[in-house]
């Protein structure tokens, strides 16, 4: 799921890995019924090697930052895999670019997402 210009999606990646916590509302139906187009989304700076599967992330992937799901994650090599909510796998991706993870969507805290954020 992006926003609506790939400018504004990067300054959200930005802010999150500086360390602040971001509202936004990302457009996009690719993470439908998680997350619909326009939903606001808040998203911490995460410890990457807490995040699991299901958990919905802000990452960069072959330089495209989506807010999308975790759905395999290779510890070892300090990595996750990216995709989105229709079985699109969008590839893997180190931890460092692994930016925050989405703690709630419309107010809706998000589930095993506690102890997570670097906040």
């Amino acid at each position: 799921m992006l926003t609506g210009t790939m400018g504004a999606i990067d300054m959200v990646a930005a802010r999150v890995a500086g360390g602040a916590t971001v509202q936004f509302r990302p457009s996009g139906s690719s993470m439908v019924p998680l997350v619909r187009s326009r939903q606001l989304v808040t998203v911490n700076p995460v410890d990457p090697a807490l995040v699991e599967v299901g958990d919905i992330v802000l990452a960069k992937v072959a330089g495209t930052v989506y807010l999308h799901l975790v759905s395999a994650v290779d510890a070892t090599g300090r990595r996750v895999q990216i995709s989105n909510n229709r079985g699109r796998v969008n590839g893997w991706t180190g931890h460092a670019k692994v930016y925050g993870i989405c703690v709630s969507v419309d107010g809706v805290p998000r589930p095993r997402t506690a102890g997570k954020s670097l906040l």
